[in-house]
């Protein structure tokens, strides 16, 4: 066998392996996109549609106001911050006095998220 034959002879093996794995890939994708879209429910559209019920317990009602939170004003969004921090620490929210807030993302590593925790858990 030639130099030439063998190349050539290599560079189809490779051609094939590659149209195979992109073949694979391109199945796993359709599958996914199928599995999607039978298995995902979207609760967000769900909550959106219900009508909110006035006798909520505190997460809940904290849990909803995130949710809204740029639908309400700010003396809304203080209360509600206050009334949660007040219902942790296991006190009266006249003893509170929020001076400033802002909203912290998700995108931060567990590792931060652990250490920011540990410095509010220290303060109080």
């Amino acid at each position: 066998m030639t130099i030439g034959a063998a190349l050539s002879e290599g560079l189809q093996v490779t051609i094939v392996g590659l149209a195979i794995v992109f073949a694979v890939l391109v199945i796993l994708m359709f599958v996914l996109m199928g599995m999607k879209t039978l298995f995902y429910n979207d609760n967000s559209k769900k909550e959106q549609n219900t009508p909110s019920n006035s006798n909520k317990t505190l997460p809940q009602a904290a849990n909803a106001t995130a949710k809204s939170a740029p639908e309400m004003d700010e003396g809304e969004l203080i209360a509600v911050l206050t009334a949660a921090i007040a219902a942790s620490l296991n006190t009266s929210s006249y003893n509170l006095n929020i001076k400033s807030y802002r909203r912290v993302g998700n995108a931060l590593p567990s590792w931060s998220k652990a250490g920011l925790t540990d410095v509010i858990n220290s303060r109080f």
